[in-house]
């Protein structure tokens, strides 16, 4: 097998990984409530059950176990990624949405394990990797996360209407036992063949991750280049919805049409950042960001005609494709080898959490000043972003990270 087509392996492997562990999520928090209220559920109980989603923001916890067998990433990687398939048969085995709390137990622990799962997993990605496949690994899980999107929120839905209730959880759990007989085949050892290293606490991983040549002003970047863009899409269905398109043309732009732009968006951000580099395409991350936050501000304060608010629309995907791609290679490269799931753990706890609090913050802001003021005040976020990342391009990987 050539270096070329192993590398190729591993991409693919990494990708159909990430939508595997993507889409159960996906279809759990934003496929189940359309179930649920058809059920009865009240507002305030599918609330509550989007709390099963908060061991996202424990990654740097979940990772120290896994950081102590460094030599076992791919143990770790498959067994949770079968734990998780195991969970989802039980979901699967009765209809739950008569009885809320074995359904919220299930969907908890579903959470828990594939947030884990992505520990390993990244961790082997990191190591096996070099760096110049981390742009294009990085716009592969953006874009395998895009299309986990389509794939839990919608097909699964379909699939549940015409299969029943089971169906999508032995779909989904299908794809993690296919994943996990990949990695499985995986050679375990490292392929930087740097010597590893267990950090001793978690202070110590913290220090030995701030020390790193730019990781100060990358993670404080980290925090803030994806939250905007990613609250305005949480609230873009409710805003189509009350622009007055009816619910299976919501579906049709912001589910489908949105992550198949988000997708190629993805790709497209990995090809430009190897042509220009990541200190000049970061930083036009952030513009797409702010000028189609002000494009949706636009449209949502003039109402104007549907054809500009599906561009608009598409301009936020494309920005949000493009941003979490570059995101996720950034978040790599910060990761050192030897303690790739630590620091990897780290970073996705605090992606996570800034992800959550942007929302919330975002959902005040929406009910005193009505979306046109959100969307503004979004857009003025992400022209803060925009200078923050001029200032910061510095810090960015040079030649060695960008080019192949």
């Amino acid at each position: 097998m050539t270096e070329k087509v192993r590398l190729a392996a591993l991409q693919a492997l990494f990708a159909w990984l990430h939508l595997a562990l993507t889409a159960p999520s996906v279809y759990l928090w934003l496929g189940l409530p359309l179930l649920m209220r058809q059920q009865g559920w009240s507002g305030v109980q599918i609330g509550l059950f989007q709390l099963a989603g908060l061991p996202a923001v424990a990654k740097f916890l979940l990772a120290r176990p896994v950081e102590r067998g460094q030599h076992r990433y791919r143990a770790w990687g498959v067994g949770l990624c079968l734990a998780l398939a195991a969970v989802l048969v039980l979901l699967g085995w009765a209809n739950l949405l008569a009885s809320p709390a074995q359904l919220f137990a299930l969907a908890f622990a579903a959470a828990l394990l594939a947030t884990w799962a992505d520990i390993p997993v990244n961790a082997l990605a990191i190591r096996h990797l070099p760096a110049g496949e981390q742009l294009r690994a990085g716009a592969l899980r953006s874009a395998a996360l895009s299309l986990g999107a389509i794939a839990g929120g919608g097909l699964m839905l379909l699939v549940q209407l015409r299969w029943g209730w089971r169906a999508p959880f032995w779909v989904l759990a299908g794809m993690l036992v296919l994943g996990a007989a990949l990695l499985w085949r995986l050679k375990s050892g490292p392929a930087t063949g740097r010597e590893t290293r267990v950090p001793a606490s978690l202070r110590q991983d913290w220090r030995g991750y701030i020390a790193q040549p730019g990781a100060r002003g990358w993670t404080l970047l980290l925090v803030l280049y994806f939250p905007f863009v990613g609250t305005a899409w949480f609230y873009l269905k409710p805003l189509l919805l009350d622009l007055g398109f009816d619910a299976q043309r919501v579906a049709q732009v912001a589910g489908v049409g949105g992550g198949v732009a988000a997708a190629a968006a993805s790709l497209a951000a990995a090809r430009l950042a190897r042509r220009i580099g990541l200190r000049r395409a970061v930083p036009v991350g952030a513009w797409l960001g702010c000028a189609s936050l002000a494009a949706l501000a636009l449209v949502a304060a003039l109402r104007l005609p549907a054809a500009a608010v599906f561009a608009a629309a598409a301009g936020v995907a494309i920005a949000m494709g493009y941003i979490a791609a570059l995101a996720f290679a950034l978040t790599m490269h910060f990761a050192r080898p030897q303690a790739a799931a630590a620091d990897y753990g780290v970073q996705s706890s605090l992606f996570a959490l800034s992800r959550m609090l942007v929302p919330a913050g975002g959902g005040w802001l929406l009910d005193r000043a009505g979306y046109a003021g959100l969307l503004t005040g979004l857009a003025a976020a992400m022209l803060g972003v925009y200078l923050l990342c001029m200032r910061q391009a510095a810090m960015l990987p040079g030649q060695g990270f960008q080019k192949e």
